[in-house]
């Protein structure tokens, strides 16, 4: 059950800033991996909020609501991102740790510490963190981050299917459906696929 009660806690314990972080775009064949880092004022949490979940659980247009008042009454909020040349080149889950840190370094809000969905903290990071498994179900700041990571990434394919109509980005957002595998096939990958996942590596090695 998603509560604050973790955050209150850890509030309790000293740690006034505590940041939520999670992301969006690890399984696509194409596009980048989005994060979100997000910080709440914890005695003013919009009653608005209430109803916030998994961004997994919630409808497109509960998703974008949600974000705009993350976005407007968060303490603070952002972004990272890694293309899908990044991932090539560093694979799925460094490059997603990196738009962690992207995320966690353009907050205008040093945190206190991090509350990171997984179960893996962030390599090679100073500030005190946690990882915690299925965090986007269980806690709000991690939560919040997950709605704001989904929503973006979300838009950005939307966008790439008007650059590449034929794969219907807009649909499936670069995930491995029967729709995005057929025109795979049909077309090959375009610029934006994953060239180091095995559907687009397998493939390019026919060709």
């Amino acid at each position: 059950m998603l509560d604050l009660s973790y955050e209150l806690k850890l509030r309790d314990q000293g740690f006034t800033y505590i940041a939520g972080v999670d992301e969006a775009g690890r399984g696509p064949l194409a596009g980048p991996v989005v994060a979100a880092a997000v910080i709440f004022d914890f005695k003013a949490v919009p009653d608005e909020l209430s109803k916030l979940s998994d961004s997994k659980k919630l409808s497109a247009e509960r998703r974008e609501y949600f974000s705009k008042i993350i976005m407007e009454r968060a303490a603070g909020w952002s972004l990272g991102l890694c293309d899908h040349a990044t991932i090539d080149r560093i694979n799925i889950l460094q490059a997603t740790f990196l738009a962690m840190k992207k995320a966690l370094s353009a907050l205008k809000v040093k945190p206190h510490i991090i509350l990171v969905d997984g179960n893996l903290p962030l390599p090679n990071y100073s500030s005190p963190q946690q990882a915690i498994v299925n965090g986007d179900n269980l806690i709000f700041s991690i939560a919040a981050a997950s709605v704001l990571a989904k929503v973006t990434r979300d838009r950005i394919m939307r966008e790439m299917h008007a650059q590449y109509p034929r794969y219907f980005f807009n649909r499936h957002k670069g995930y491995g459906t029967k729709l995005h595998l057929d025109a795979l096939k049909l077309y090959g990958p375009c610029e934006i696929h994953r060239q180091s996942f095995k559907p687009v590596k397998q493939l390019l090695n026919i060709k």
